[in-house]
């Protein structure tokens, strides 16, 4: 492999310093064998720019925390590597997520507020006994429910999306995505009406354009379109009864 040249225009601005204005700060490197986006901004921060921020935690495409637009596509710097992009890579903070910081952004709270307001949980009337085994459930069930837990939130998807980037209160795919989760989940008691008040809107299922890029940029590659086009019909199917 011959090694190249990179030059990163990264994104620049905190705003907690007032009258502070963003700009692009470029940053030049030698590429190696293997490396990453998440490599590459670390070898900056250690050797060229302490004051660079960028999240990350497990650089293992498991915790969501490196997302970031990559030559304006949502990515996880952890998993893309630079050797399939250009020698010139412009890096920017994820939109529709609050900015902290350069590339950092806060997506957890944008996905606490998701949880709540899709009530992300079991709801059972039944009182928790931890003497009783747990509920047994066929293994396609438990399939499907494990294959809406993949999610790992890292915000590619609401970046990528057109509704959330102009609707505050849009749900995206991946509010959708717990909805669906819980919809097939046996042991969630809730009526279907419940969420057919959650999501039969405009901030929900029928506010999405279906240009399914939430699909294209996730980077676990999970089925999104296959649970937006479940949990439309059922809402469709609800509305008709309620």
């Amino acid at each position: 492999m011959k090694n190249r040249e990179l030059t990163l225009n990264i994104f620049r601005y905190d705003p907690n310093i007032p009258g502070r204005e963003p700009y692009m700060q470029p940053y030049s490197l030698q590429e190696t064998e293997g490396m990453t986006i998440f490599i590459a901004l670390n070898q900056i921060r250690e050797n060229q720019d302490p004051s660079l921020k960028f999240d990350f935690v497990c650089r293992a495409a498991i915790c969501g925390s490196c997302g970031m637009l990559v030559n304006g596509r949502p990515r996880l710097a952890c998993k893309t590597l630079t050797r399939d992009l250009p020698e010139v890579i412009t890096l920017m903070p994820l939109p529709v997520f609050k900015l902290i910081g350069d590339l950092s952004v806060d997506t957890g709270s944008w996905f606490r507020q998701l949880s709540i307001k899709t009530g992300a949980w079991v709801h059972s009337d039944k009182s928790f006994n931890p003497n009783c085994q747990e509920e047994r459930m066929s293994n396609e069930t438990a399939l499907k429910i494990y294959e809406a837990e993949r999610c790992i939130e890292c915000g590619c998807c609401i970046a990528g999306c057109a509704t959330a980037n102009i609707r505050d209160d849009f749900l995206g795919a991946a509010g959708l995505y717990k909805i669906a989760r819980f919809m097939v989940d046996p042991r969630d008691e809730r009526p279907e009406e419940k969420y057919f008040d959650v999501v039969s809107s405009e901030e929900g299922v029928f506010g999405c354009l279906g240009l399914m890029a939430c699909e294209d940029n996730c980077p676990m590659e999970l089925p999104l379109q296959v649970q937006l086009a479940y949990v439309r019909r059922k809402m469709a199917l609800i509305g008709f009864r309620v």
